[in-house]
């Protein structure tokens, strides 16, 4: 649980760098989609939790610890910054 709370710390403390969203979306791809669907993303953003791009890197981080694999920060940001172009279209 520590390693969790120092990744996450990291990643909303650390601003978000170039985010490469082309980068983001292969690492989304070949480390989320074995378990997290696309089609997630697609429903009505009414209901999304999810309403500012910070939330956005939150929820990112926290799902990538949940797995236990071992994102990096510039992993974890080029998702976010993937998800926001091709989903969310959240302010920064």
């Amino acid at each position: 649980m520590r390693n969790v709370s120092a990744i996450l710390l990291a990643f909303l403390v650390v601003p978000a760098w170039a985010q490469d969203a082309e980068r983001g979306k292969r690492v989304y791809e070949t480390q989320c989609l074995d378990c997290h669907y696309e089609r997630i993303h697609n429903r009505d953003s009414a209901r999304s939790l999810i309403r500012t791009y910070a939330q956005l890197r939150v929820e990112v981080a926290q799902r990538a610890a949940q797995t236990k694999r071992p994102f990096t920060l510039e992993d974890l940001d080029d998702i976010a910054e993937y998800l926001n172009r091709s989903h969310y279209r959240l302010e920064k």
